[in-house]
This record gives C-alpha cells, structure tokens and sequence, in this order.
C-alpha cells in the first residue's frame, strides 16, 4: 500500500502574507465624523423624547378692573397690577384648588398670571395634561380673585369684572416631534464640532505649521558690517 507524499507546508511568511492578501483592509472613518454621528444621535433621543412626553395643553381666561363711580379711571389700572400679584397667593390659590379640584400646591406650577402696563386687563392662563383641565383651572384661579377683590370694592372704588372665560383648548401647546428632532440634531451637530476641536491628533495627520522667524531688519545687517570694519 502506497503512501501518498506529503504537501510542502508554507513558509511562515508566505502564510502572512497570504493572511494579508485574504483579509481586506478595513475603510477608516473621515476625521469629521463625529458631527454626523453626534447629529443623528441628538435627533434619535430628541425625537424619542418628543413622541414619549405627554401633551400639554393651555387655556386662558381674562379678568378686568373696571373703575366704580367718582374712581378716576388711572386707579383701575394700577388695581390690575395689584392684583395680578395676588392671583398666586395662597388664600387665592386655596379658594380655587376646591374648585379646580386641584391641591395649592400644584396649582401654583400650573397657573401664570400676566398684566399689562397700558389696559387694566390680566390674563390667567392654566396648564395640564388634559384641555379640559387646563381651562377649568383658569376659571377657578379667575373666580378666586373675582370673589376675594371684589369684596373690597367699597374700600378701592374698581371693581373686577369677568372679561372672557377659558376655553378647552383644540390643540396642545408641546413643541411638535420634527421640532424636537432639529433642535436635538443641531445640539449633537454642536457637540461633534466640540469634540473635533478636543480631540487628540492621530498618527499621519499633518501636524500645524510651524511659523518661520521673521528676517533679520536691513539696519542690523549695517550695524554688523560697521563692527566689523
């Protein structure tokens, strides 16, 4: 029974180099890719965050001072501002959290209050997760402050009148998913630019150019020639 010969094993450096010629180099990345990276990963998580967020709704009801006989209409107006103070007191926001059904102290970070400086008008606006919520508890805040102001009216002489009620709003008022998208993508946009500007120099990357001395001025030259003669 024959044997058969044996193969000639590779030499070990032809057996790299054919390891080598087998394996294909691996593309290496761009030096600037981090901005795209960092960009699509801002509007990945912003996104998520815009879509996972509960809707926020917001609905706004106004109160108005009116002045009384014999009041000059200048102290309406300054009333207004008085009171637009008040309206996140807590005697206010206690006699409106029965209505609202709502504690006090969570009404106070759902209700804003703002006047202006040229009419006697304030505007109560309420925020909540549902539209009806949102408008029910700017007319609880507006009927606190109509029932506490206008008990003193004998005593100021302006008199709160209800101007218009808060409806249930129709949309939400939370910035829209695409909205959310760009704002995260310009973020992480921004971080991979910071991220460029920090990161270490990689081998084979051209180093900064050196600046060169500035030539030695005509005068010196003289100078030197006349030491020397």
């Amino acid at each position: 029974m024959t044997e058969k010969p044996e193969q000639p094993k590779p030499a070990p450096g032809r057996l790299r180099r054919l390891t080598a010629r087998s394996v294909p180099p691996l593309p290496s990345l761009p030096a600037w890719w981090p901005v795209p990276a960092c960009a699509v990963l801002g509007a990945l998580c912003a996104g998520t965050y815009g879509m996972l967020q509960e809707p926020e709704y917001r609905s706004t009801g106004y109160v108005i001072a009116a002045p009384a006989k014999g009041t000059p209409p200048d102290a309406a107006l300054g009333y207004a501002q008085a009171y637009g103070r008040i309206t996140s007191g807590d005697s206010t926001l206690t006699y409106a959290s029965v209505t609202a059904g709502v504690p006090a102290a969570t009404l106070r970070a759902q209700v804003q209050t703002e006047t202006s400086p040229d009419s006697p008008m304030i505007a109560i606006t309420g925020t909540s997760h549902t539209p009806t919520q949102a408008a029910d508890i700017a007319n609880a805040v507006a009927d606190a402050l109509l029932t506490k102001s206008n008990g003193m009216t004998q005593n100021t002489g302006v008199k709160l009148v209800d101007f218009s009620r808060a409806v249930p709003p129709i949309a939400s008022s939370s910035q829209p998913v695409p909205l959310t998208s760009a704002v995260g993508a310009c973020a992480g946009g921004l971080l991979g630019g910071l991220v460029l500007l920090v990161r270490p120099r990689r081998p084979g990357e051209p180093a900064a150019p050196t600046p060169l001395p500035a030539p030695a001025h005509s005068t010196d030259r003289v100078g030197a020639e006349r030491e020397r003669v």
